[in-house]
């Protein structure tokens, strides 16, 4: 696996997501990176990411799925142009559609592994299949739909915080 993670690669002006921005010291700060073709990150959760005792609140497992799934989504992106993430224009990605399932609760005090692979690429849309996996055990399974920052967007926001 390369050292940087996606999110590293992500321009300041857009690295204040609480899930995946590198900037937001309260955020979950995910770091996503390619295992051949499949993208993985990995996530501890703390003890107030309860549920009930035990096991992990559903909403934080629904982020990480959502994060980790728009940074693949932006990985994708580069890799079908066959360019590297730090090059111009930036690719960031915003949620469409979220789909999760709960297969089993997620234990607390367990390392989760986040993966995910990208099911279609078509435009200015990518969908993405995922899954967090807690000690072996598959808890969740999920799908993004993301649609690519327009580029105009994207600009003004990299002009706005010069």
């Amino acid at each position: 696996m390369q050292t940087k993670a996606f999110q590293d690669y992500y321009p300041d002006a857009l690295a204040h997501c609480y899930g995946c921005g590198r900037l937001n010291e309260y955020g979950h700060q995910i770091k996503s990176y390619w295992d051949g073709d499949e993208s993985v990150c990995h996530f501890l959760p703390e003890s107030y990411h309860i549920a009930i005792p035990g096991y992990v609140y559903g909403g934080l497992l629904a982020s990480l799925v959502d994060c980790h799934g728009t940074g693949t989504a932006a990985a994708a992106a580069y890799r079908a142009e066959q360019r590297g993430m730090d090059t111009e224009p930036a690719f960031r990605f915003l949620t469409a559609s979220l789909h999760v399932d709960y297969l089993k609760p997620t234990p607390l005090g367990i390392e989760l592994e986040i993966r995910a692979k990208v099911k279609e690429i078509k435009g200015r849309k990518v969908t993405v299949e995922e899954w967090i996996n807690a000690a072996g055990v598959t808890t969740v399974r999920g799908e993004i739909i993301t649609v690519q920052v327009p580029d105009q967007l994207v600009q003004e926001l990299l002009q706005a915080r010069k």
